[in-house]
């Protein structure tokens, strides 16, 4: 009996035009062009306007959608992402400056993460941002700073819940974690917040991320609300907003199935209801990074050599685990993993062989692509990487070995 071998997902997001990928209606060879180098990262507008559109059409009317930062932070992309949603959520104060550059009212954004340092609470305090208290210690250093400035502080506590995201490639949430404070803790520190001079909010909860399992995500949103809810007559004031998190996954490997999103924002719909009929003053708050901009983006590299070496095929190209780290499968895959590849430039090309794509560095970890059946390749060609718009040059160690930065393009 033949088992059949799973197979990428179809990455009809970017149409093709003769052998050549389009990117924004751009023939790849043309971009390559433009942009004047490779490695290059290309982010297709387009399809982060459409991505969110579709969102919306599957989520519950009144749910907020924020966009994480850390996902993608490349300035020209953030943006435009601020003409689409509806407040961002950052993890430094770098990423602040970004946001803060755009057109987005400093009231929608907040920021997260379990070691802010006291000059970064002073500017979150400062710009009016909402910061998530993730420790005791956090909460009374933004007490000291905001009666030192006379600035009050507006805050959220971030709650690291009993419960976490099943299923999901990063859980931050259930268990002992840096993140947040235990929901266990939560009366006390609440009776705190009541007696300090901070302008409460409302509660952030993030379980896990990169779930593709719409079940899975309905358990957890159901549970953070319900947790929220029994949280409320703690609370120093009513709630303002109520940050559910996210964990939306998009599909990377072979056998991955696209999330069932209609699923999940009918769900919501349910349990928002019955939330907001208790708290209607509050906003309740998706965030979201890589589902809205993950495969939206591109990673472009040229064949620089092509070598056999005992019986397999190497395609070496000037790109590799120093622009792209998760591809490489060297960014939270236990087992390595390829992500779907294509040949750019010859898209239609009839002729295959099984090849692996390797980087320029002196690593046997700089893999790009293990054992694949691609388009008849040589010197010149342009290796393309989907699903790279998240997660992609900001995470991976670009100054390793000093080998030359990639660009990157908003089309």
């Amino acid at each position: 009996m033949n088992k059949s071998v799973p197979q990428h997902p179809s990455m009809t997001q970017f149409p093709v035009q003769g052998n050549q990928l389009l990117i924004g209606g751009v023939e790849l060879t043309r971009l390559a062009a433009r942009v004047g180098k490779t490695p290059f990262y290309a982010y297709d507008r387009q399809l982060l306007t459409d991505r969110i559109c579709e969102l919306r059409q599957q989520m519950p009317p009144g749910l907020k959608i924020h966009y994480a930062m850390k996902a993608n932070p490349m300035p020209a992309l953030v943006q435009h992402m601020a003409t689409l949603v509806d407040g961002f959520d950052l993890a430094s104060a770098g990423e602040m400056k970004v946001a803060l550059d755009t057109t987005m009212p400093a009231e929608h954004i907040s920021m997260a993460g379990p070691g802010k340092r006291p000059e970064e609470l002073l500017q979150a305090i400062a710009a009016g941002i909402i910061i998530n208290i993730e420790s005791f210690h956090e909460l009374e250093t933004l007490a000291q700073l905001s009666d030192q400035t006379g600035f009050e502080a507006r805050v959220a506590v971030r709650i690291n819940p009993a419960f976490e995201l099943k299923a999901s490639g990063m859980k931050m949430g259930g268990g002992p974690k840096q993140f947040g404070i235990d929901e266990e803790l939560l009366p006390g520190v609440l009776k705190r917040i009541q007696t300090l001079n901070l302008d409460f909010q409302g509660f952030h909860i993030y379980s896990g991320s990169q779930n593709l399992k719409a079940e899975a995500i309905i358990d957890a949103q159901q549970k953070s609300i319900a947790l929220a809810s029994n949280l409320l007559e703690y609370c120093p004031s009513p709630i303002k907003k109520l940050n559910i998190g996210g964990g939306y996954g998009i599909p990377y490997f072979p056998g991955d199935t696209p999330l069932d999103i209609k699923a999940v924002g009918e769900a919501l719909a349910e349990t928002m209801e019955i939330f907001n009929n208790r708290c209607p003053q509050a906003e309740v708050i998706i965030e979201l990074g890589r589902y809205l901009v993950g495969e939206a983006g591109i990673y472009v590299c040229q064949v620089i050599d092509k070598k056999l070496s005992r019986g397999q095929t190497f395609l070496v190209v000037n790109g590799g685990l120093h622009h792209h780290l998760a591809a490489s499968g060297n960014f939270g895959q236990v087992i390595r993993k390829n992500y779907p590849v294509a040949i750019g430039n010859k898209m239609n090309e009839p002729k295959t062989e099984t090849v692996n794509i390797v980087g320029p560095l002196c690593t046997p970890l700089d893999i790009l692509a293990d054992r694949m059946e691609l388009p008849l390749a040589e010197i010149g060609d342009f290796v393309v990487i989907y699903q790279s718009g998240a997660y992609g040059y900001s995470a991976s160690p670009y100054q390793f070995l000093s080998q030359p930065e990639a660009g990157q393009v908003l089309v």
